[in-house]
């Protein structure tokens, strides 16, 4: 199983986190509760960053903050040198919120609102990536009615398909993302002919939990080859290359276990060989990892309720939480582990299905798996929840949302509040 780096079973069954009991965590804090253990997050982020700045120097981490933002953990990010990538007001809010670097901002989004667009350069926004040809004109008239000046760079449709879920897919050809590399030229074309920008280079990103290389290197050819003809035609320089985020994550024991370094290494000679063989100027690599910082650091931790068994058919243990805090199963068929938080250490006896509390037959967290007898009070901790959970989150059933308690050195640390049936209604008229 994949626990966070802190994490130990000890010899009586318990399950600690980042130095601190699970169940106790549950006791005071509540359940359903997301625990984020901030040892695991830093691990990762130095990972990102020792790794680029072995294979490639000139280089830059930005975290894509869809995947968890909360003002604490953007601040945990920040703090690790890290940028971050906001696609929404909302998300930029909260790296301000968060203290991070203004110059490390990238602001992403299919679909920016001029609002949107105003309050990122009013903010101090280092990058805009730009999805379409009208958001170009748009950061223009934005930039001038401002008095700035804006580093922009294009997102690219590379038209790669990696093998991941059609829901987490963004590169191939079909995508409401980017602009097809046919047309990215003209694109270019318009943002140097306009005032107020700043041509930044080359943004794209392939999709979410891949787990082979030879999909980036395929992104890297296409964006090389633009980048070439960029300077053949308009003789601009792509200063950067974003090659997005994407590397897979070991849910459960049947999945691989993908090395950070080997990807990035991977990715760096790929790019230095593609910059030879067009004799481009090698450009800053920018790497945009969520899932792969935040997924393996979370634990969710619930209580269970009614045991149910159909005679000849499956066991139930339902749960205090569900599709509401964690809507990756019904959405996209995710699997995951679970331990028992105060039995650990024993054998599996039985097979349950962990099942949610809200109203839909496919609100199951985890379908069949083993483990200790579970009885009513029991603390289950479903493992590898960190990336997607708490960011995805509803009040489907009215049911409020989970407080966030990071952990570290035996000490929890509240970042996110518990909501109330009170905070449910407050903007009920």
């Amino acid at each position: 199983m994949n626990l966070p780096v802190s994490a130990r079973i000890k010899d009586n069954g318990i399950l600690e986190i980042g130095g601190c009991d699970a169940a106790e965590l549950a006791a005071e804090f509540g359940t359903p509760l997301y625990v984020i253990d901030e040892s695991t997050v830093v691990k990762k982020c130095r990972q990102y960053n020792d790794s680029l700045k072995k294979h490639y120097p000139d280089s830059l981490v930005i975290f894509a903050c869809k995947a968890f933002c909360a003002a604490g953990i953007l601040k945990l990010v920040h703090e690790q040198g890290l940028g971050v990538d906001v696609s929404t007001s909302g998300e930029l809010y909260t790296a301000l919120k968060g203290s991070c670097d203004t110059n490390k901002l990238f602001f992403h989004g299919n679909n920016k609102s001029v609002s949107e667009i105003a309050f990122g350069i009013k903010s101090g926004v280092g990058t805009f990536i730009a999805d379409n040809t009208d958001e170009i004109r748009m950061i223009s008239d934005e930039a001038l009615r401002q008095g700035s000046e804006v580093k922009v760079m294009l997102r690219i449709n590379p038209g790669v398909e990696a093998h991941t879920h059609d829901y987490i897919r963004t590169g191939m050809t079909d995508s409401k993302f980017g602009i097809s590399k046919e047309d990215a030229l003209k694109a270019v074309s318009l943002l140097k002919s306009l005032k107020g920008l700043e041509f930044a280079g080359l943004h794209s990103h392939i999709g979410s939990q891949i787990f082979e290389k030879q999909s980036f290197c395929a992104e890297i050819d296409v964006l090389a080859e633009l980048a070439s003809q960029i300077k053949k035609s308009l003789g601009l320089d792509c200063a950067s290359l974003d090659l997005g985020g994407g590397i897979g994550i070991r849910y459960t024991s049947q999945d691989e276990d993908p090395c950070i370094e080997d990807f990035v290494e991977c990715m760096a000679v790929r790019l230095k060989e593609n910059c030879r063989r067009h004799k481009l100027k090698e450009p800053r690599l920018i790497l945009e990892p969520g899932r792969s910082i935040i997924a393996e650091a979370g634990v969710t931790l619930y209580e269970a309720g009614a045991v149910k068994e159909i005679p000849g058919i499956r066991k139930y243990v339902l749960v205090d939480g569900g599709m509401a805090d964690n809507p990756r199963p019904i959405l996209y068929q995710a699997k995951y582990e679970a331990v028992v938080a105060g039995k650990a250490s024993q054998k599996p006896q039985e097979t349950y299905t962990i099942a949610g509390k809200a109203c839909e037959s496919g609100d199951i967290l985890i379908k069949d798996i083993k483990l200790p007898k579970i009885e009513r009070g029991d603390i289950i901790a479903v493992l590898c929840t960190g990336a997607y959970n708490y960011s995805m989150a509803s009040n489907y059933n009215r049911l409020p949302r989970p407080a966030v308690v990071a952990v570290r050195d035996g000490r929890p640390r509240l970042i996110v509040k518990r909501e109330t049936n009170e905070d449910l209604a407050r903007n009920d008229l």
